[in-house]
């Protein structure tokens, strides 16, 4: 199978420039992805395009990853207000970060089709203005960047500093020296990016007379019309220090049955005829989840080692049992969700102790959790809001194991005094 027929079956094109599977099938491409160092590490929501990247090294091209060293100081234009700017040294720090994520996926030492990481740093901090007015700027119409949705809502509403309204400029300027230094002759990214990514297209047949490609993959949104890879406890990362490997697992292992085999396509490698049988095993049997446990090992495996699998899923399965002692939960402690409280002789309100320990975001969302009989605490269902947690009440005189619902379990240690 050739790769532009790898990403149809997997449903991950969502629009593509003219030519583009004639090119990729008739002789090795240079293509990228750009990545916005804006936070310390990559999210889950990245690793659609992170394995668009893994997936073209592994048919034989040459794919480049390239981090915004220079455009993370401007920051791509959000549709409802300016981005904080962030200096030099963060935006450095957030990329050191994402060398490591994106090294996991891709083989920066092969001989044959070498990824490259690249840092738009390296030129854009070197343009003059002066310069970049004359000879770029001016292939730019103003109507053209007005007419671009981001902008558009923008200037509707707040308004946009200059800086921000630059900004697809700068990202079109990209394509063009990667084209000069690459001969990359395709860029990818989300669907979001195609106007962004046409004018790099158009600009490089302006300059250098050449034709280059294009092609967006979809945006995820789950089966119930939520965004892909935020929970209540907010964006799921691919740093450790951040999500860790326990909560990462339970993420996919999580998923909705309607999205399982959809996202066994989009974030592994697994075959057709896999993906088949687990959509077909986890038709029959809904209850043992064969396609989200499948796809929870191979993320995770991918993103933190197969060791990290091992221990979420020791962590899950001493965390779900119904009697644990002191010394199992300091075993896990840590590795699933966790939090310490303060000692308090007189106990603690129950929908305080639930907010103040990242339980529930509100009292009022722990009331109503507690009178749908949402919450236990050691086995024990908690019967009204109104009942107050005891020191007595813990394990080993140090643990309260939550269950909040079917599927979250939260870990609470007393402080020792």
């Amino acid at each position: 199978m050739d790769l532009y027929s790898e990403f149809a079956w997997r449903g991950l094109i969502y629009d593509e420039t003219e030519g583009v599977r004639d090119a990729l099938n008739t002789g090795q491409v240079t293509g990228y992805i750009g990545f916005d160092p804006t936070a310390a590490s990559l999210h889950v929501g990245s690793l659609l395009v992170i394995m668009a990247l893994a997936r073209m090294q592994r048919f034989g091209h040459c794919p480049i990853a390239l981090v915004g060293g220079g455009t993370g100081l401007i920051g791509d234009p959000k549709p409802t207000s300016e981005r904080a700017l962030l200096s030099a040294a963060q935006v450095e720090q957030n990329i050191v970060g994402m060398r490591a994520q994106l090294a996991r996926f891709l083989d920066f030492g092969s001989t044959i089709n070498p990824a490259r990481l690249a840092n738009n740093a390296e030129w854009l901090t070197k343009l003059g203005a002066i310069e970049f007015m004359r000879d770029i700027g001016k292939h730019f119409a103003v109507n053209s960047l007005l007419a671009k949705e981001a902008i558009k809502r923008r200037i509707e509403g707040e308004g946009i500093s200059y800086t921000e309204f630059s900004y697809p400029l700068l990202q079109a300027y990209d394509y063009l020296e990667l084209y000069r230094r690459h001969r990359c002759t395709l860029q990818m990214g989300g669907s979001d990016q195609w106007g962004n990514i046409t004018a790099g297209m158009d600009l490089i047949r302006r300059v250098e007379g050449a034709r280059v490609h294009a092609l967006v993959l979809p945006l995820i949104t789950t089966a119930s019309g939520t965004k892909f890879g935020k929970t209540e406890a907010g964006t799921i990362w691919l740093d450790p220090e951040l999500t860790t490997p326990y909560e990462f697992y339970q993420f996919w292992l999580n998923t909705d049955d309607r999205d399982a085999a959809r996202y066994l396509k989009f974030f592994t490698f697994l075959d057709a005829p896999r993906i088949v049988e687990l959509e077909a095993a986890t038709a029959s049997e809904p209850e043992k989840r064969h396609a989200q446990r499948e796809l929870a090992r191979e993320v995770t495996t991918a993103v933190h080692g197969a060791e990290a699998v091992r221990a979420a899923e020791a962590s899950a399965a001493s965390v779900f049992r119904e009697e644990l002692t002191g010394s199992e939960l300091d075993a896990i402690f840590g590795s699933v969700p966790s939090s310490e409280t303060t000692f308090a002789a007189d106990g603690w309100p129950m929908p305080a102790f639930l907010t103040a320990n990242n339980i529930t975001s509100s009292n009022s969302e722990a009331v109503r959790l507690i009178r749908g009989g949402g919450i236990s605490i050691n086995n024990r269902k908690i019967a009204s809001e109104k009942d107050r947690l005891l020191p007595q009440d813990a394990i080993d005189a140090r643990y309260f194991l939550v269950k909040k619902g079917k599927k979250e379990r939260f870990l609470v240690r007393i402080e020792k005094g």
